[in-house]
């Protein structure tokens, strides 16, 4: 099934902004500093982490290859007075001057890229000793609620199986949530391991907000909108018969990886 986050551009604004304060002060205390520095982050998407590093006051410039998630960016940022650049492209041409940016940053992104050709073009644009952040979140509860919400969406899809995102499936074995095959790539592509890391987080939700972060899911978004509109309204009608009107504690993962350019 083909992916286009496009098809869940507005569920992806609302409901996949829960990036943990966490994240930032875990960067500062080893050594990331983001305040007058220019930052590309690839795969930007909705522009959760281009916002949070704005906020620490660096120039940012998001790189996203869909209009629609881009859209939704501009929405947000507007409603509270952020200038950030966004260029609809891929991350594996840019268009942006060469050995400019101090970071580049990825978050819940690099599964999606080709990755020996985004190699190539951060080792271009980024300027001499700069730094790569590639991080990633998500759900790693384990509980009768993903579970269940699982199965549903498992039920409606063609060939009845749920694989993981992107290259993520390719890999069966992983360190701090990144296949080990990427630290490999990028110790040849001349990156340093500075660190990787990880730590949890929780995020609550109702279940409504819950169907609208299923909503987001590279999963559903092969479907028309109203086969994604029919299976989120199944999972609902589970949650509200199996569970009540409770708040839903979801434990979250976050992992980091820092790497200095050679």
């Amino acid at each position: 099934m083909e992916v286009n986050f496009g098809n869940v551009a507005k569920n992806y604004a609302q409901y996949r902004n829960d990036l943990p304060d966490e994240l930032l002060e875990s960067l500062k205390l080893r050594g990331i500093d983001f305040n007058n520095k220019k930052v590309v982050d690839l795969g930007s998407g909705t522009g959760v982490l281009s916002r949070a590093i704005y906020n620490e006051g660096a120039v940012v410039v998001g790189v996203e290859p869909s209009v629609e998630l881009i859209e939704q960016a501009k929405v947000i940022d507007k409603s509270i007075g952020n200038q950030i650049e966004y260029i609809n492209t891929y991350a594996e041409s840019t268009t942006l001057d060469n050995g400019l940016f101090d970071y580049v940053t990825v978050l819940r992104a690099w599964h999606w890229f080709n990755r020996e050709k985004t190699l190539d073009e951060i080792k271009r644009i980024l300027a001499e000793k700069g730094i790569l952040i590639v991080m990633d979140s998500g759900f790693i509860s384990k509980s009768k609620v993903i579970d269940d919400t699982l199965q549903i969406i498992k039920a409606h899809m063609p060939n009845g199986e749920l694989k993981s995102a992107g290259a993520k499936a390719e890999s069966k074995q992983f360190i701090n949530g990144f296949p080990v095959e990427w630290f490999k790539e990028w110790q040849e592509h001349k990156f340093d391991l500075k660190e990787t890391y990880k730590f949890n987080y929780t995020v609550s939700f109702t279940n409504k907000d819950w169907c609208g972060r299923v909503g987001s899911l590279s999963w559903l978004s092969g479907f028309t909108e109203n086969q994604r509109n029919e299976i989120l309204d199944e999972i609902f009608t589970h949650l509200v018969k199996e569970y009540g009107d409770i708040q839903h504690n979801i434990q979250h993962g976050c992992f980091i990886t820092i790497l200095n350019h050679l």
